[in-house]
């Protein structure tokens, strides 16, 4: 087996993938995920600290992307829009959406993993609402702006990657915001600020 390979990376995910889909992702082993990536233990180590974080590798860098879009937006008078537009028109067929798709599924029929993706969507959202406060966007409207736009988006990425029929995620999300809009009748708007 060899120590170190280009593309070790890609072959771990893709392993862990095919392992967790297969038996589940407690019932896999580090050891497993290895083997059938054909790399050493220490080889799945040198990228990931654990089996879970086969499943958030990307996070840090996409928050860090999307988080330099909010801080570069030309406008931020319509934080929500901002939120949801950035979150939609990100790359993230880029990541593959076969990937995802497997990745989404793994994480639903877990807990703990469910969790963990909470967990990173909650850091996102702080760090969504430090970016929005440093543009001048007042803090209980940046609160707001992105816990309401990370759950919008949410809501419509969960559609786009449970289709395989090759919706555009940008018109999902659209959808999603109509829908709230909806939900939010003009006569019951808040007139200031929430304290």
């Amino acid at each position: 087996m060899p120590r170190w390979e280009q593309g070790s990376a890609d072959r771990l995910t893709k392993a862990a993938l095919e392992l967790f889909e297969e038996q589940g992702f407690e019932n896999t082993s580090v050891v497993e995920i290895a083997d059938r990536a054909r790399v050493t233990t220490r080889t799945f180590f040198r990228y990931f600290p654990d089996k879970r974080e086969v499943l958030f590798a990307e996070s840090d860098r996409i928050r860090t992307a999307l988080v330099q879009a909010i801080l570069d937006a030309p406008d931020v008078t319509e934080p929500l829009q901002v939120i949801t537009t950035i979150l939609a028109e990100f790359d993230w067929s880029g990541l593959g959406i076969a990937v995802q798709r497997r990745r989404h599924s793994v994480i639903a029929a877990n807990p703990g993993l469910l969790e963990r993706d909470l967990i990173k969507q909650n850091d996102i959202a702080v760090e969504f609402i430090q970016a929005l406060r440093k543009r001048g966007v007042e803090e209980s409207t940046a609160r707001l702006a992105a816990r309401v736009g990370i759950q919008v988006f949410a809501a419509a990425y969960a559609q786009w990657v449970e289709k395989d029929d090759g919706a555009d995620l940008r018109k999902l999300t659209d959808a999603a915001m109509a829908l709230l809009q909806t939900l939010v009748p003009p006569d019951r708007a808040a007139p200031g600020p929430v304290e």
